[in-house]
């Protein structure tokens, strides 16, 4: 099964940071984000990867490398302008392959055992799994419900879910009927809710969003506090 690391956004809210640094490559605990998703990807049994650039690029293809030094081997997706995520998914398909695959965002920093969701595979090719979190203090609301049954749902009004991790299973036809070029991730959710495929599980463990300097700072002294300890 491969994986699909998405790091080609600009980072708007991490500047001036990413004025000359990707975000993948901005370091928490001693290392760049990135490089913590390669070193569980790796252990969790993934080895072929496929990363999207375009921001800064040659930065992370040149920390990145072919993948030998985690055991993993890497190809690259370039893209001329950053084309959100399910853009940037749908171009990286022809790397990709025909079997479901991983997705994780580069700007998320979680504990998830990832194998957890080595060799899984939706329910049917046009739906996707996906990994629920707690709402972190910025996003208090959450974006979606999960029922009993581990069903994705819409949240109805002035209901409190959960927070998509970044972390998904999905399989190339589910991005079948988009068109080429910029696209976020959440219309084909919101499609496959309706369509009743997208599928969900919680995770309780340790998961942040690193969307500005301040959360970056707060979770490099955590983890290194956590080091000393």
């Amino acid at each position: 099964m491969k994986a699909m690391i998405l790091a080609a956004g600009v980072g708007e809210r991490m500047r001036p940071l990413t004025d000359h640094t990707p975000k993948p490559l901005l370091e928490v605990g001693g290392s760049p984000l990135i490089a913590h998703h390669l070193q569980r990807l790796a252990r969790a049994g993934f080895t072929e990867l496929v990363i999207n650039v375009s921001h800064l690029a040659g930065q992370i293809t040149d920390y990145c490398g072919d993948g030998s030094r985690w055991g993993v081997a890497i190809r690259y997706s370039p893209e001329a302008e950053p084309l959100e995520t399910a853009g940037g998914i749908q171009n990286a398909l022809p790397l990709l392959g025909d079997a479901p695959f991983l997705v994780v965002n580069g700007d998320v920093w979680l504990d998830f055992p990832f194998e957890r969701l080595l060799g899984s595979t939706p329910a049917d090719p046009q739906c996707a799994h996906l990994v629920m979190v707690g709402n972190p203090p910025q996003h208090p609301r959450g974006d979606f419900g999960l029922d009993q049954q581990g069903w994705v749902r819409e949240l109805a009004a002035g209901e409190t879910g959960l927070t998509y991790a970044g972390v998904g299973v999905y399989s190339p036809a589910f991005f079948a009927a988009m068109s080429p070029g910029k696209m976020p991730l959440r219309p084909l959710l919101d499609a496959a809710i309706r369509r009743g495929c997208l599928s969900g599980e919680y995770y309780p463990g340790k998961w942040e969003d690193v969307g500005t300097p301040e959360r970056l700072r707060s979770l490099d002294a955590a983890l290194r506090a956590a080091q000393l300890s």
